[in-house]
């Protein structure tokens, strides 16, 4: 029960994921809202995660695992059940301010369940949970299109059902109990903070969501650019980078029951600056989804193997405030880099190429993340 609860936490997490890009454009025409309003939108969806995912850590070393679990779950209903009878502008940003929030939480307190679930390797457990926040993510856009017709509101009800699915499968399941009041100490989270293996942990998830968020965000106008049609680059961008995701976890779960998990994490960002940097070298839709699959293999085991590691190295009383830091890290990576990316390219969709190389430098800072780790 306690793996059925998680699972269902990452999946509903992986459709909010996804949903802001399926819905934005049936919302932007409803309301006639402009470019700048969506991206402000989008900016208080990632305010919000880093918000919930900082502050919920130390509330779950006091509190327990299952009021973390609780309280992101019901806020994810409550903003989805918002965003479906939002009547504008300044109730959609509250929805998804909400929406941040509730997504944040429950990220960080469904992988502090991994070293629960199996102490001894929770980068397997964690690999294996990530893996359906893919499926969420790769869902939502055919939900969306095939069974409610680009109707964002019967969306947002069906998010906001599983949301209440997994808070009731939370309910029953057997958490662990807090560690409680006596055992942590707010002091502690100034030593977190200061944790050189926290921060290199939290450095590698800054790095790697900037560089998931760019391919997410850009590589299909930057394959448009070097004259790729739109429907196939939306194609590569799914079946291929979304794919490699998806499959890449699977693999990445069996490879950790052999291989140690800072092993696998310098292998991974080193086959990222590879596969990234051919990827953006090729105008070829059919060598490019190739290369883009190819990536989204080496990323998959990125995000879930760092946090199995954090979970593996702190544990006790400050257990999830170290896992709610490291998260934080990463949602910073989210709002920084498609602003960043933008800006170098500037209004020229072709200087997208050199913007986007930030990815496989990125990567290469990955590297000597891992091996200094």
């Amino acid at each position: 029960m306690l793996i059925t609860a998680a699972i269902l936490a990452i999946f509903v997490y992986g459709i909010i994921a996804a949903m802001l890009g399926t819905i934005l454009p049936d919302i932007s025409q409803r309301f006639s809202l402009s470019p700048k309003q969506n991206g402000n939108i989008a900016l208080f969806q990632a305010i919000g995660l880093m918000v919930g995912s900082f502050f919920v850590g130390p509330l779950m070393d006091v509190e327990g695992k299952q009021v973390g679990m609780l309280a992101g779950l019901a806020l994810v209903a409550i903003a989805l059940l918002t965003l479906r009878g939002a009547g504008g502008y300044q109730s959609v940003v509250l929805a998804m301010l909400l929406l941040g929030i509730g997504g944040g939480i429950v990220v960080t307190a469904a992988n502090t369940l991994n070293a629960d679930i199996r102490p001894d390797n929770p980068a397997v457990i964690s690999n294996w949970l990530n893996l359906f926040f893919g499926l969420g993510g790769l869902v939502t856009p055919l939900i969306s299109a095939k069974l409610f017709h680009q109707n964002p509101r019967a969306l947002a009800l069906f998010a906001a059902i599983l949301a209440i699915l997994g808070l009731l499968a939370s309910v029953v399941a057997p958490f662990k109990p807090p560690s409680g009041t006596v055992s942590f100490q707010f002091s502690a989270v100034g030593g977190l903070l200061t944790d050189p293996r926290l921060l290199g942990l939290a450095f590698l998830l800054f790095l790697y969501v900037a560089c998931e968020v760019g391919v997410w965000n850009w590589l299909v106008r930057h394959l448009v650019a070097h004259g790729v049609p739109e429907g196939k680059a939306l194609t590569i961008l799914s079946l291929g980078f979304a794919l490699g995701l998806l499959i890449g976890r699977i693999a990445a779960a069996q490879i950790l029951t052999h291989l140690d998990a800072k092993t696998v994490l310098i292998g991974a960002s080193a086959l990222m600056a590879v596969t990234t940097y051919f990827m953006l070298s090729s105008n070829s839709p059919g060598v490019a989804q190739a290369l883009v699959f190819l990536a989204g293999i080496a990323m998959a085991p990125v995000f879930p193997t760092t946090l199995g590691v954090v979970g593996a190295t702190f544990t006790g009383a400050t257990a999830a405030t170290a896992m709610g830091i490291a998260v934080t890290f990463g949602w910073f990576g989210l709002a920084v880099s498609s602003p960043i990316i933008g800006g170098i390219a500037g209004n020229d969709p072709k200087r997208l190429k050199k913007a986007l190389l930030l990815l496989p430098a990125a990567s290469v800072i990955m590297i000597i993340d891992a091996v200094l780790l």
